[in-house]
Order: structure tokens, then C-alpha cells, then sequence
């Protein structure tokens, strides 16, 4: 049977390219063996699900436990109403058991108990029933939220004193984060902020993305099963633009091979590496999709402002900090520090947040394209200094993130400009308060270096003008513009601050200096 990039729920090995599920999680099987509960944390789409059905899977077939994933998921639309939430899942959880486990293993009918008792009353029917260990892996767990997650945790560790006869000998609880950040109302809270209702975990386990070598292994699948050449260029280009993020790493994949280059006699380059890339960050699939809806949750906020636009942060909570890793969308770096968590991620982020603005935008002409159907720099210049004086300043209210806000504006202007004939790529330099924009249209190509003048700080001409130097000499190309937000306070309007200028850089390249 063909094999495919799988982007879409677990792994199957009989039609996916997967690596070893479990190879990521080499405690797995020593905490199971010592009756030990446990959490099981990573960013969505990283493998967790498909490693637990690996693991249950391998534990049943070989004999000494039954091993059996379920999840939580269901009980998610009755937040406060534990008892309806228990019966769903419950409901749930029977079909999952018939579905992975031989007959012998299914678990008894649902004893009868009282809302709020539910799901403790099953689970010490089940282990009291198997004649075999249940080891018991809860999916989705933060997907519920207030009573009813208080409820299903105060459960699991009311029973845990019974195990291993009268409750799971070994229980995991796998989702998106660690139990102290799940989602909790009570209190005036939004987290638990708190292990205490699962003060009964041994361990916090989280899943680390693909290596480079491994992102080398997965794309030999392809190129063993059909003949098709992934470059060791293409390769590369992948694990960059992805820090080894499993879901990116096959989004990329499956969009070359399927869609960019269909033909297995045709070899998959870095250029068509690239073309994916753009593909994935347009489209902005599901999973992408669902990253960029949580941009405007304060704690998120809190961490990824300061990160985008290169200033200190205000005084941000050690558990927002540790939240916003767990969801995947930053990482620690050993030498930059805080960065986003990979290229991508920090171009969906970019291009997310100037989606309102975009919207807002008002209609402009495209003066900017000349008869050929070519980008005209200097139309472009003029269009944009005169949309600026007239709608930049309205438009900085259109965004959240106030520091970046003449940033989002330029690139929904941007994005307005290439919409149907180009693109714009964004390369953020986190920390060192730059942009690189490079717009694409018609054969031209248009590099871009943003900077902001804030109170306080020294001019960034000279920072700005040696920084679109190597830009431009990296892109081979000879001109670009140099764009300078000045955000310091008590200056003139914004209409009469608005200049360009052209100067020569150190290279001898004659760029465009605009002034904002």
C-alpha cells in the first residue's frame, strides 16, 4: 500500500511515513512498571497520541497489561456540569476500549454512581474486572475546563490510593500542558497555577521535536518508497524553517511531493522546499489556524509583544512564561534565549496579527504596477507615503499589540500590494528590534529593513542602514528601503513627519530611507 506525510490525527504505520513513535519517550515503559501516574505534556500535532496508541498497542500485545487510550475530549462542552460531562465520556471511553483491546479485556458495564463519582466508580470497576493491570492513558485532559476538570482529577486521585487491584496500576494524563497550567475558573483564575488536584504524578514528560537527522530519516521513506530525491539542501531548508516541528516537517513534505512536484522523477529542492513554505503560511491550515487564535489571550500576549518588537518586558509571570512554551509557540534557545519557536510559526504569527488591519485597510490603487505588469519601487514609495499620512494613524489602533503596530500596518499595506500577483516573505529578528520584509512581485524583489525609534533609544539610522547593507548583499540584490518608525513621544503629526530619502550605504547600494 502507498505511504503518505501524515497531517491529519495519529499515525497509521501501515500508510504512513512515521519514525518510531516512542523513541521520543524513553521513560515511558520504566514509569509504567513502577505503578506510577504520570503527565505525558507537548505543542499540538507533535506525536503524542499516535506514541500512546503505539505504546498501549505494544504493552497489550505483549501480554502482561492491558493498555488502552481514551480521551477526555467529549466531556469539553460541560464545563460546569460534571456529571454530563462524565457520562459522555464514559460513553466514549467504552467504544475506545472495544476498538483496541481484545474481548477478554473489555471493560465491565458502568457501574451505577452519582454525578461527580462517575468516572472513579468505572475506573475501579474496570481494574477491579481485568485480569491483567490497566494501564490507562487520558487524552485531551486539558481539553476540559472549571468543575468538571476539578472533578475528573479529584477522581483519579481519590482512586489512586486503590491501585493496582481497584484502579489503573499505572495512569498517564497527556495533553498540551502540564497540569498546573489546565484551564480552571474558580478563584478568579484562568489556570491552576498548581499541581494539587494530580499531586499524585511521579513525573512531567514532554515530547522534543524531530532531530535533524530524523527529519533526514522520515523524507528517505519517501524517496526509498517511490524513487523521488529529497535534496540534502531541501532537507536542511526543512529542519530550519521548522526547529524539527513534526507537523510542520510533513505539511512541508506532503505539500512538495503532492502538490509542487507530484512527478517522483522530478527531485524535491530547497527552492521547492521554500514554495511549500509560502504554501503552509497562506493556506494556514488547521493546526497553524489554531495557534494563531489564541494570539490576543493575555499571557500570550504578554510574552510574545516584548519578543516581536525587541523591547523588555514588564515583569511577566514565571507561569505565562511557562505556558507559552508549553503551547509550542516559543522556545528557550542555548544562546539567543526566548525566541519563536521556528521561522514559520513566526510568520504565521506576524501575518495573523495583521489580519485585522488588513481588513481595515482602505481601497488603493495599484499605481504601483507598471505596463509590463512589473513592481515599480518609486510608485510604490509615493503610494505608500501618501497611504501612510492619510490612514496611519487610525489604523495603529487596529492590533492588540501596540508595539508592533506600525510594523502590522506596513505589512497588511504590503500584503495588499502582492495580493494576486506576489508575496511577501517576513523574516523577524527577535531581540534586536528588526523586520526583514522582502516583497516579490513580477520579477522584482523588493528587501525591506524595519526599525522603530523609541524614547530613550539613540537614532537606528546608522544600526538600520549597515543591517539593509547585508541584506541586500545576501539577496544579491542592489536597492531596498530602509523603513524608520519614529514612536518617540511628543512629535509632530504623523502627516508631516512622513519623508523619504535616498542614500548610498557603505556597500555603494542607493537605498530609500522612509521616515514615519
Amino acid at each position: 500500500m502507498p505511504h503518505w506525510f501524515n497531517t491529519t490525527g495519529p499515525c497509521r504505520p501501515e500508510v504512513h511515513y512515521m519514525l518510531s513513535p516512542t523513541a521520543r519517550l524513553p521513560d515511558l515503559t520504566r514509569l509504567i512498571d513502577q505503578q506510577q501516574y504520570f503527565v505525558v505534556h507537548a505543542p499540538r500535532q507533535t506525536g503524542k497520541t499516535t506514541a500512546m496508541l503505539a505504546v498501549a498497542h505494544a504493552l497489550t500485545a505483549a501480554g502482561r497489561y492491558a493498555a488502552v487510550v481514551v480521551s477526555a475530549e467529549v466531556g469539553a462542552p460541560f464545563p460546569d456540569e460534571p456529571g454530563a460531562a462524565e457520562l459522555a465520556i464514559l460513553d466514549s471511553w467504552r467504544d475506545d476500549a472495544l476498538y483496541q483491546l481484545p474481548s477478554d479485556l473489555h471493560p465491565p458495564p458502568w457501574p451505577t454512581a452519582q454525578p461527580g463519582r462517575r468516572i472513579g466508580a468505572a475506573l475501579r470497576a474496570w481494574a477491579a474486572a481485568s485480569p491483567r493491570p490497566l494501564v490507562f492513558f487520558l487524552d485531551e485532559i486539558d481539553s476540559l475546563a472549571d468543575d468538571t476538570l476539578l472533578s475528573v482529577l479529584r477522581q483519579l486521585r481519590d482512586g489512586y490510593r486503590r491501585r493496582p487491584t481497584y484502579f489503573p496500576w499505572s495512569l498517564a494524563l497527556i495533553g498540551l500542558r502540564d497540569v498546573r497550567d489546565y484551564k480552571i475558573a474558580s478563584g478568579g483564575r484562568a489556570r491552576l497555577t498548581t499541581s494539587s488536584p494530580f499531586n499524585i504524578k511521579a513525573e512531567s514528560l514532554t515530547m522534543d521535536n524531530f532531530s535533524a537527522a530524523d527529519v533526514a530519516a522520515l523524507y528517505a521513506q519517501h524517496t526509498i518508497a517511490t524513487g523521488q530525491v529529497i535534496t540534502a539542501d531541501a532537507v536542511a531548508l526543512a529542519y530550519a524553517l521548522t526547529g524539527g516541528q513534526p507537523w510542520l516537517i510533513n505539511a512541508l513534505a506532503r505539500q512538495a511531493v503532492e502538490v509542487l512536484a507530484p512527478d517522483p522523477t522530478q527531485p524535491i529542492d530547497a527552492a521547492i522546499i521554500d514554495a511549500a513554505k509560502a504554501r503552509l503560511i497562506q493556506r494556514q491550515d488547521t493546526h497553524l489556524d489554531s495557534l494563531a487564535d489564541r494570539l490576543e489571550e493575555p499571557p500570550i500576549r504578554a510574552v510574545l509583544e516584548p519578543l516581536l518588537s525587541g523591547t523588555v518586558p514588564a515583569n511577566v509571570p514565571v507561569d505565562d512564561l511557562q505556558f507559552v512554551q508549553d503551547l509550542g509557540l516559543v522556545r528557550l534557545d542555548p544562546q539567543a534565549g526566548l525566541v519563536i519557536a521556528n521561522p514559520i510559526y513566526a510568520a504565521i504569527i506576524l501575518r495573523s496579527l495583521a489580519t485585522t488591519t488588513r481588513a481595515f485597510l482602505p481601497a488603493i490603487s495599484p499605481v504601483w504596477i507598471d505596463a509590463q505588469g512589473r513592481l515599480n519601487p518609486e510608485r510604490l514609495r509615493e503610494a505608500f507615503l501618501t497611504f501612510w499620512r492619510q490612514h496611519g494613524q487610525p489604523l495603529l489602533g487596529t492590533t492588540a499589540y501596540h508595539e508592533i503596530a506600525p510594523h502590522l500596518v506596513l505589512m497588511a499595506f504590503l500584503d495588499r500590494v502582492a495580493n494576486g500577483g506576489g508575496r511577501v516573505e517576513r523574516e523577524l529578528a527577535v531581540g534586536r528590534g528588526r523586520l526583514d520584509l522582502r516583497l516579490e512581485y513580477g520579477g522584482v524583489v523588493l528587501p525591506i529593513e524595519v526599525k522603530v525609534w523609541r524614547d530613550g533609544a539613540s537614532n537606528p539610522l546608522s544600526d538600520g542602514i549597515a543591517q539593509l547593507d547585508g541584506y541586500l548583499q545576501g539577496l544579491g540584490v542592489v536597492t531596498g528601503w530602509l523603513v524608520i518608525f519614529d514612536q518617540r513621544r511628543s512629535l509632530v503629526p504623523i502627516a508631516e513627519r512622513t519623508t523619504a530619502e535616498t542614500i548610498i550605504t557603505p556597500g555603494g547600494r542607493q537605498v530609500t530611507v522612509i521616515r514615519a
